[in-house]
């Protein structure tokens, strides 16, 4: 990514390769038009990154929807295969693998290249997705949902990661702009998919379309994505399988303690307290196999540097607070306001029209205040948005949580793009995949750890005021209650209907409290930890070896 030009934030452009305020630390780098001996140059040339994005698109896509296609065909499949005690698994499964995946598949990417990895994980994705379509029961259903989450993983995190490796800085915008499109299309139009291939042809079709796809992007890839030969060294490289096996175990442990708790079995039980117990000593024993690798996982500098590890628990709290949205506006939208699923998956899906537009106008805003600052104002915004959702008039009309959920999109396309962008910018070629992985992993784990206390907060609200309820025996859980209101109104009286809405809306206001707060985490993260500008790497040495921490000469943003 040779010497290119960029915005100075000032309206005028200068050369990567030097001025700029220094930052501190490192050592200062020499301008160049040719990468520094040893470092891998551009993927591939301008016009060939056409197809390979195609490729990424494609691959975002297929992680994306697999999230959340199955939801609406689950009455189809538990009729087909039963196992209804366990069906949660389906999901709870291919969210485990792909999480606990993301920090290995980081390395794995610096270490032997993106292409292998991305090659794999889309054949591992396909083998997934074809098992899934031949599973005999339930429990082979749920196993083969692991497996797709697998591949998941390295697609998740590869794509991102090459997406940075294509593009200068200037450009980089844009490319997240797409992926952040398809992203949030394909989440929500997941049920909807789902649900159309469940009801009218069969629900082994929600695995099958994944082939034809995901065969398409593997051939653009092999085609079309060129990684120039990696220096050859007189060691091999070394793989921290240890360590490897030590993160894939704490996340298993920790993300099973935050899935199934308060589901499966009580917060205070003996399995949940066990969990919790094992994945922290597992924690412990992670963190003591890294610090003596030579080679970690998880590397330590991905916590030491000011600028990763600010990102990394910012992302951590957007992920959390996005469970608010996503999760409990679609109970709201049909429990308290009476829409239809289609009509409720509409309240939610105008936040992919604002987010994408804003993350792709984000650089407009950084170019001039910088990344830091641009994450802070889009979080405030954001901040305010969620807690002008306890303040909807009840019931109110279905455009009042739309246009909440317009603003927090833009809001929240402000936040990350900036972010993501600023921190890769901050690496080399080297260290991109795992600096990438672990904002990614942590924004996974944020939304696991938001669905299990929202969903605990929600719980708690929604029993407190059934108490008093004028109909003695009414369900006493958010689901139940949900599914009361939207499947058998007829079976309540106006008043115990009234009554449960009213319940149902005071919960996902708490819910949306909380989320305010978890914003008000990123915040602090920023204004304390981040620095108040992030030393970006000169893109002449975006394909640099890894570096000690932060280099001089670079623009500051």
């Amino acid at each position: 990514m040779g010497g290119t030009e960029a915005s100075d934030g000032k309206g005028g452009t200068h050369r990567t390769g030097g001025g700029g305020p220094p930052s501190p630390g490192g050592s200062p780098v020499t301008p160049s038009s040719e990468p520094p001996p040893g470092a891998p140059a551009a993927l591939t040339t301008p016009r060939g990154r056409r197809p390979v994005v195609v490729a990424l698109m494609l691959c975002m896509a297929l992680v994306a929807i697999d999230g959340t296609i199955v939801s609406t065909a689950v009455p189809q499949i538990v009729g087909d295969l039963g196992g209804f005690a366990v069906f949660s698994w389906l999901f709870s499964g291919y969210l485990l693998a792909v999480t606990v995946t993301l920090p290995v598949y980081g390395k794995l990417s610096d270490t032997f290249g993106r292409k292998p990895v991305l090659i794999a994980g889309i054949i591992l994705f396909l083998v997934g997705s074809l098992l899934c379509a031949a599973a005999w029961n339930m429990g082979a259903l749920i196993a083969f949902r692991v497996v797709q989450g697998l591949g998941g993983g390295a697609l998740q995190g590869t794509v991102q990661t090459i997406a940075a490796d294509l593009y200068p800085l200037k450009e980089r915008p844009r490319i997240q702009a797409k992926l952040s499109t398809v992203w949030a299309t394909s989440a929500v139009a997941g049920p909807v998919v789902g649900g159309l291939l469940a009801g009218y042809a069969d629900w082994r079709w929600i695995f099958l379309i994944n082939l034809p796809v995901g065969a398409f992007a593997l051939w653009l890839v092999v085609r079309h994505l060129h990684e120039p030969a990696r220096p050859k060294t007189r060691t091999r490289p070394r793989i921290d399988w240890a360590g490897a096996l030590a993160v894939f175990a704490t996340g298993t442990l920790l993300l099973t303690a935050l899935v199934q708790g308060g589901v499966a079995w009580p917060w205070l039980s003996a399995p949940s307290l066990g969990l919790f117990a094992a994945s922290a000593a597992l924690a412990a024993l992670t963190v003591v196999i890294e610090r003596r690798a030579a080679e970690p996982i998880i590397p330590g500098w991905v916590w030491r540097r000011r600028t990763i590890a600010s990102v990394n628990l910012a992302l951590g709290a957007m992920g959390l607070l996005m469970v608010a949205p996503t999760v409990f506006l679609p109970t709201y939208a049909q429990s308290v306001l009476g829409l239809g699923p289609i009509a409720a998956g509409f309240v939610l899906s105008v936040m992919t029209l604002s987010w994408p537009v804003s993350a792709a106008l984000a650089d407009r805003v950084y170019n001039r205040i910088g990344f830091r600052l641009t994450a802070i104002v889009g979080m405030s915004a954001a901040l305010l948005t969620l807690l002008a959702f306890p303040l909807l008039p009840y019931p109110g009309e279905p455009w009042h949580p739309a246009l909440i959920m317009l603003v927090l999109g833009a809001a929240l396309g402000l936040f990350q793009l900036p972010l993501i962008v600023g921190v890769q910018s901050t690496v080399g070629w080297a260290e991109r995949g795992t600096t990438t992985a672990s904002v990614l992993f942590c924004r996974q784990v944020g939304q696991s750890i938001g669905a299990a206390v929202f969903g605990a907060v929600a719980n708690s609200v929604l029993a407190a005021r059934l108490l008093d309820a004028p109909v003695p025996g009414l369900p006493d859980d958010l689901d139940a209650v949900a599914r009361t209101l939207v499947e058998d109104p007829g079976t309540l009286s106006e008043a115990a209907t009234d009554y449960l809405r009213r319940a149902v809306d005071t919960a996902v206001d708490y819910v949306y409290i909380g989320a305010a707060g978890a914003a008000a985490l990123a915040l602090l993260a920023l204004v304390v930890l981040a620095p108040r500008r992030f030393p970006v790497l000169p893109d002449t040495t975006d394909t640099a070896a890894p570096s000690p921490g932060p280099v001089s000469g670079g623009p500051e943003r």
